[in-house]
């Protein structure tokens, strides 16, 4: 190697290439778990490589899973995912799918549990999973993308597909392989991330009880009262005046809201309070700096929790997640960019290949606040937003597909990439068997075939 003008010159390199497969999954999160689940299930070879230690992505860092439920309390998330969810709930690592007037619905999972479940259900399809295993480049000729290079412990290798699918969340493949992008608002500007944390010790009971009994002192955001006296497992989302009086008391808290979250186990409480502005989800830089940050906001939100939230007075701090939950980095550019009045005019497709029901949920990048639109039903995701431009051989799924920074806000929930990461396994399966790129396949024979496994379309 040598230096010029401050940048450095590798030499040429020989990658190995690792093996060809038919369906080549690049991230484990909810999205590629689905993928490479339905590709496997097809009869494909799929390989899923993960830079992690384990598979399940933001399933694994305490957040409820919300959507299943339609705004009509109709369960319009199945196949996989809800084979999923079932075999979670029968190891009592997941809730009921619970009706909420705010999130539509919530599902409570234990994080830890989708770690070791996720991954036996993949090992039982016969997918190859590549952990500790970092996405390096793209491969790609002629327009055509051929595999990806990964940096993995010790060593550097290729993986030749039929197929990729990118499920890395911020179109990290798509990216490298040259398709158009967007990110954030019209400013550029993204919803800010959050380092989920939980406590243990917590009086849940209390905590709703006192809401329920006193609803002009402990204000809610759009959840009524009654709700939380009905409920044992539920999400609040306000005590705004709990929060002034804390300030006041010289307490940081970073934002507005008081997000709690009940966990699966009794005295569980997830933390949803961290916020961090202006952080770029698909810069490694920009990422370290939004790790510290939210790591230093966690002592005044305990201290405020403890201090000021009934149930909370005999709490204690036990964990943080495994890495910062980013809601929005690159929308990756489809062939049809699904947007804002798709969503509240609950859009159908003739393409559609996943439905969605959760609202446009937009925590404003430039204050402490949040913006929400509901459509009063359901809407439709096309299969067109799965398909890059440019770019042949790859479909993308979970958050990153091709939408607006609007209709992002609410596709972006785990429930949904879940149904999107299905469909484009099943679809990625299918051209790979016929040897067709994604925006050559037949949507209705691939509508056919997601009916056939379970999941649900409304038309």
């Amino acid at each position: 190697m040598k230096t010029e003008n401050n940048i450095i010159i590798e030499p040429a390199r020989e990658t190995p290439v690792y093996k060809e497969t038919d369906v080549l999954v690049v991230g484990g999160g909810p999205a590629g778990i689905m993928a490479a689940l339905a590709a496997a299930e097809s009869g494909r070879r799929v390989v899923l490589a993960e830079s992690r230690s384990h598979v399940g992505g933001n399933l694994t860092l305490g957040l409820p899973i919300l959507g299943f439920l339609s705004q009509k309390k109709e369960l319009i998330i199945k196949g996989l995912p809800q084979k999923l969810m079932e075999r979670l709930k029968a190891k009592g690592a997941a809730s009921d799918h619970q009706p909420c007037p705010l999130h539509v619905s919530l599902t409570i999972v234990d994080p830890e549990v989708i770690k070791t479940e996720a991954m036996a259900m993949l090992l039982e399809a016969g997918v190859e999973i590549l952990l500790h295993t970092m996405f390096a480049d793209a491969i790609v000729e002629d327009g055509k993308i051929k595999g990806c290079i990964f940096q993995g412990k010790g060593r550097r290798e290729a993986i030749l597909a039929g197929q990729v699918v990118d499920c890395t969340g911020d179109g990290d493949v798509a990216f490298q392989a040259g398709a158009p992008c967007e990110k954030g608002d019209a400013g550029g500007g993204m919803q800010p991330p959050t380092l989920m944390f939980r406590l243990d010790n917590v009086d849940t009971d209390k905590l709703r009880k006192s809401i329920a009994g006193q609803p002009g002192v402990y204000q809610m955001d759009f959840i009524p009262p009654d709700y939380f006296g009905q409920n044992s497992r539920f999400i609040t989302v306000g005590l705004r005046n709990l929060i002034e009086k804390a300030r006041a008391d010289g307490v940081k808290v970073p934002t507005d809201r008081t997000i709690i979250i009940t966990g699966i186990r009794k005295g569980e409480a997830w933390i949803n309070m961290t916020r961090v502005k202006e952080i770029d989800g698909s810069d490694s830089h920009s990422l370290t700096d939004g790790e510290i940050i939210a790591r230093q906001q966690i002592d005044g939100i305990v201290k405020y929790l403890t201090g000021y939230v009934p149930g909370f007075e005999n709490a204690w701090f036990s964990m943080t997640s495994p890495f910062l939950g980013i809601r929005e980095s690159r929308r990756v550019v489809g062939q049809y960019m699904l947007n804002r009045d798709d969503l509240l005019s609950c859009g159908k497709f003739a393409d559609a290949v996943a439905v969605g029901s959760y609202p446009i949920d937009i925590h404003r990048p430039n204050d402490n606040d949040c913006t929400l639109e509901w459509c009063g039903d359901c809407y439709d995701i096309p299969y067109r937003s799965l398909v890059p431009q440019k770019i042949e051989n790859l479909l993308i799924a979970g958050r990153c597909i091709g939408t607006t920074h609007e209709a992002m806000a609410a596709t972006r929930v785990m429930s949904t990439c879940m149904a999107i990461g299905e469909a484009a396994g099943r679809a990625a399966a299918m051209c790979a068997a016929d040897g067709i790129t994604p925006a050559a396949l037949d949507v209705k024979k691939l509508r056919e075939a997601l009916r056939a496994s379970g999941a649900y379309l409304r038309s």
